[in-house]
């Protein structure tokens, strides 16, 4: 197969390496244009860039795919297929219909559930029990289009999005050889209507932790929010990243610490496992508690 890759993230560059090894040829690679990162705010290129050099592979990070010239240069490749994952720009029609096969997506959520922005932190954070990958032929509208193969998985009681991400991206990577091999026989079967939800973009203004909630609520809100933008509480004024915990035995007024790290929910309690102060590394609970005294209550 004659393939284009877009796609912009580490969750991509699995997938990308995949169909490299795979024998495929890697026609092109689109990705986002290097952004100002670090201290000393110098372009970076996006991980899937940097990955495509490596292997030798062009690649173009055009700012938008809306204008005939970009859509010509697209259709110019003569790609079999193009695979999309986690890409960031909307794809004209265009753009969709250039590629024999089309555009197949690659898609970290049980579609119809969780279509759009970030939809494994909003399976950690909803509590969901289970969650996974589908290969998706692209359509117009935003996630929409039909299933060409899913692979579900469960979500373990005290995986992080961060956790999840991971084993996501190594299944899509695997899912995409196998629809890429079997492009144009899979039957693609249209999404139901029931059932749908979206993924919003994760906000850093929800990050506040409510002790007020239900200790499974909490529990989910700080692992879904793991490892970004980190979950934080206020402890006597500095604000403390929380990155791991899980269900624990206890009640009392909401924040109040029971012990430990362990702390009171509005029914129930959470223990954290692993925090991090501000300007310092994530560490293990009870290493943070050596150098920290928590007050008797947080709060956000």
């Amino acid at each position: 197969m004659r393939i284009i890759f877009m796609g912009t993230p580490e969750f991509s560059v699995p997938a990308l390496n995949a169909l490299h090894d795979a024998g495929h040829e890697i026609a092109c690679v689109y990705t986002q244009p290097p952004r100002p990162a670090g201290r000393g705010k110098k372009d970076r290129p996006s991980p899937v860039q940097a990955r495509a050099e490596a292997l030798g592979l062009e690649v173009r990070h055009p700012a938008r795919l809306k204008g005939a010239e970009e859509q010509e240069a697209f259709a110019a490749l003569g790609a079999d297929l193009a695979v999309v994952v986690a890409y960031g720009l909307i794809l004209p029609q265009a753009v969709l219909d250039a590629p024999r096969f089309g555009c197949m997506n690659i898609h970290a959520s049980l579609l119809p559930r969780w279509r759009g922005a970030a939809p494994i932190h909003r399976a950690v954070m909803a509590g969901d029990a289970e969650t996974g990958v589908c290969i998706m032929q692209m359509e117009a509208g935003l996630d929409t289009g039909p299933v060409l193969l899913r692979e579900s998985t469960a979500i373990g009681a005290e995986e992080t999005t961060g956790d999840l991400h991971d084993r996501l991206s190594e299944m899509g990577a695997r899912l995409i050889v196998s629809a890429a091999e079997r492009a144009g026989a899979l039957e693609p079967i249209p999404q139901p209507e029931l059932g749908v939800s979206y993924a919003e973009k994760i906000d850093k203004a929800e990050a506040a932790v409510d002790w007020t909630r239900s200790a499974k609520e909490v529990d989910c809100h700080i692992r879904g929010l793991s490892p970004f933008p980190g979950a934080w509480t206020d402890v006597d004024g500095e604000r403390v990243k929380l990155l791991r915990s899980r269900l624990a035995e206890g009640s009392g007024a909401p924040g109040e610490v029971l012990g430990g790290f362990t702390v009171a929910c509005g029914s129930g309690a959470v223990e954290v496992l692993q925090a991090q102060r501000q300007g310092k590394r994530p560490m293990e609970a009870a290493e943070l508690l050596r150098g920290l005294t928590l007050p008797g209550r947080l709060g956000a």
